[in-house]
This record gives structure tokens, sequence and C-alpha cells, in this order.
């Protein structure tokens, strides 16, 4: 399934429908995309409608941050600077995730050796262009980007004043459980 965002409001809408899905049960979701495509952002969406206190921040350095504060524990791991042997040390941890009432992200899953668990969620983000010729790339005026957090450009249109760059998720379930959850979403 997949669904474009247009706006950064429109993304908020489907963090919030997610965790609206998800704050039961928990899932284990791998997170795909390029830098910067905003795998970090829908994490901070999805914690700050579970309530989530604390700062929601990229684990890109520390490998996992963990958020207990919210409606259900939140684990977010990031795989993209562990070489082969790195992510084979994680490999327990990553399963010990995956189970009970809690909700886990790994972002650039691919790095994971093919080891995510069968009961999964799969989110790829990618950038969808909603310029036009007569847009022009600035970076978003300090109080938009402040409001999640989220760093990034955004298109500015004379007609349209600004807007951030459109993004498409595409969501695949593997497991009972979360075939309904995206179902859920739609």
């Amino acid at each position: 399934m997949e669904i474009t965002c247009k706006t950064l409001e429109d993304t908020e809408k489907l963090a919030q429908k997610f965790a609206l899905a998800v704050k039961d049960k928990g899932a284990f979701v791998s997170l795909y995309g390029q830098i910067g495509a905003g795998k970090t952002a829908f994490v901070k969406l999805v914690a700050k409608a579970l309530n989530v206190k604390e700062r929601v921040t990229s684990p890109s350095f520390v490998i996992l941050n963990e958020y207990k504060s919210g409606k259900l524990p939140i684990y977010h791991f990031d795989l993209y600077r562990l070489e082969n042997e790195g992510v084979k040390t994680i490999l327990d941890e990553l399963r010990e995730y995956s189970e009970g009432k809690i909700l886990t992200f790994v972002e650039w899953a691919e790095f994971s050796q093919d080891e995510i668990p069968f009961n999964h969620i799969k989110i790829n983000v990618e950038y969808v262009d909603n310029c036009n010729l007569n847009s022009c790339q600035l970076i978003p005026p300090r109080p938009l980007r402040e409001r999640v957090g989220v760093r990034g450009t955004v298109s500015r249109n004379s007609s349209e004043g600004y807007k951030h760059d459109a993004r498409k998720y595409s969501f695949e379930a593997f497991g009972q459980e979360n075939i309904k959850i995206i179902e859920g979403l739609k």
C-alpha cells in the first residue's frame, strides 16, 4: 500500500493513524529510504502521537534510542553506521525488541543481513517532487522546522506559500496482526 503525503500536516495525520493502530499491541517496523527522506521525522511524529515526552532524535551515532514515557515503549535503532560485524553483535537485541507490547523502529534495515523478524512492517520513505519550474528550494523558516524538529527543504511558490516536499510512504506487512495495522491506515 502506498500513501503520498503532500505536506508535513499530511505526514502528521498519517503518523497519528499509525500510532493509533499500534498503540495497543506494538509492532516491529523496518524503515527504508535515502538519507534525509524522512525516516526519523516519521518516528518523531509517531512518538509525538503516542505522547512521548523525551526529545526524539536520530540514533545514528548511538545505534539505539529508548523512549519510555509514552503510551508504550519505543525503541529506535539505526543500522547505518554498523558494518557487517557490528550488525551481528545486535541481532539478538533486534529479535528481543520484536516481542511484547513495544514499538520498535529500525532505520536502515537493509543492513540487517535479512535478520529482521518475520512479523514486521516495512515502510519505505521516498521523496516526491512537488515543485514546479517557478519553485525554488529554501530552508524552512525556523518555527516551522522546530515544530516537530524536522530539518529539510521546502518549496516556495508565490500562489501557495511554503510547503514541505511531498513524501511517498510504501507499506508492506508480514504477519496477520501487521496486515490489520496496515489495512487500518487506508
